[in-house]
């Protein structure tokens, strides 16, 4: 059994680089919510060093919010960010002799996409016009992994270990009782849950059926770092073998 472990980073936290040796994928901020040219331009090295694969991770102007204030924005001014990110940061990848990988909105753009076609359209289109071989993080059984797939790309179908859920599969908001899970047990049955059974808890009891090609760490977490460490060893000692985003070819229709 494979899965991908994948991390959001160059959001100025200090763990990033220790974080890379227990992810297999990382989601890089492309210094519009958060993170620098410099903080890229770093990660990418690190990430190369390590065979990890490298996706960008656009989100909306916003770094007063860190990009998880909703906005309503014209549809042609998501499009123009979304090229204006990617390009940036696969400008610097290819430069240090990479390849990009894939690529996953981060925070309110990436959860609006799971509910609203017009802006999941916007996105995928964006997507596959700058790159068709990159693959597509989104939310497991949403409408933007529907939207992924509809524009001929590869979704990833992603579950998240340091999130609550809602009764019907998404995120519990933000800011929220049960919106982040901060206990190791909790936060590892979780991942297992998704992993081996396709299943998760909500926050009403509810079992929700997921398929999950990836997983995702918040490296922005009071736990980052513990919790990367203890998610590899965890899906070692359970027989799942971690591996890159680049190396799953999912493409389900």
């Amino acid at each position: 059994m494979l899965i991908d472990l994948n991390a959001d980073l160059g959001e100025g936290c200090v763990n990033d680089e220790a974080i890379l040796d227990s992810v297999s994928s990382i989601n890089v901020a492309c210094a519009w919510h958060a993170g620098s040219a410099d903080e890229m331009l770093s990660l990418v090295r690190a990430a190369r060093l390590r065979g990890v694969a490298i996706g960008a991770h656009p989100g909306f102007p916003d770094r007063a919010n860190f990009g998880r204030k909703e906005m309503s924005l014209p549809l042609t001014s998501v499009r123009a960010g979304l090229l204006y990110q990617i390009g940036a940061l696969d400008g610097i990848v290819r430069a240090e002799g990479g390849e990009l990988a894939h690529v996953k909105a981060h925070g309110a753009l990436y959860n609006q996409a799971a509910r609203d076609p017009e802006l999941a359209r916007c996105i995928a289109r964006a997507i596959r016009d700058f790159n068709p071989q990159l693959k597509v993080m989104g939310l497991a059984g949403s409408l933007f992994v529907e939207a992924v797939r509809a524009e001929g790309l590869t979704a990833l179908e992603e579950g998240f270990a340091d999130r609550g859920y809602t009764g019907d599969g998404r995120l519990v908001n933000r800011g929220t009782p049960g919106a982040l899970i901060e206990d190791e047990s909790a936060m590892l049955a979780q991942v297992l849950s998704m992993v081996k059974t396709g299943t998760v808890i909500g926050q009403d009891g509810t079992v929700c059926h997921v398929h999950v090609d990836t997983i995702c760490l918040h490296g922005d977490g009071p736990h980052a770092l513990q919790f990367a460490k203890a998610i590899r060893a965890h899906l070692r000692q359970e027989g799942v073998e971690v591996a890159p985003c680049a190396e799953l070819g999912v493409k389900r229709q």
